[in-house]
């Protein structure tokens, strides 16, 4: 299992866009009065690091496994090998961040897989 060093340096809006990307919806705007979110689905506001029903339908929709453990969760997707840690002390806001990551993740490679065939 790979732990995701690579998007503990990513912003919050890299995450949510990446993570979008994995379950497969269409990013209408980024931001707005600095409130990060993103508008999926005509203007539903999206945003799994701060909505728990964002977050469960993402986990739901990309078989997002979640741990928890004293002080902190673990989310993973076993069949690609994410593994995410999250130990804030606030057991809803980890939840919602290692998902996300996690989706982040898969959009990443994702995104990756595209550009490799694009150029190929």
């Amino acid at each position: 299992m790979a732990l995701l060093m690579t998007m503990e340096k990513q912003s919050d809006d890299q995450l949510l866009v990446l993570a979008a990307k994995a379950a497969g919806y269409k990013v209408n705007y980024m931001w707005q009065c600095s409130k990060s979110y993103l508008s999926i689905k005509g203007d539903k506001e999206w945003n799994p690091l701060t909505d728990d029903g964002d977050a469960l339908r993402l986990a739901v929709k990309l078989e997002i496994k979640l741990l928890y453990f004293t002080g902190g969760v673990s989310a993973n997707r076993s069949i690609h090998g994410f593994i995410a840690d999250e130990r804030s002390g606030d057991i809803m806001a980890d939840a919602r961040r290692a998902i996300t990551r996690v989706a982040a993740e898969i959009g990443r490679r994702m995104q990756d897989e595209q550009s490799t065939s694009a150029a190929g």
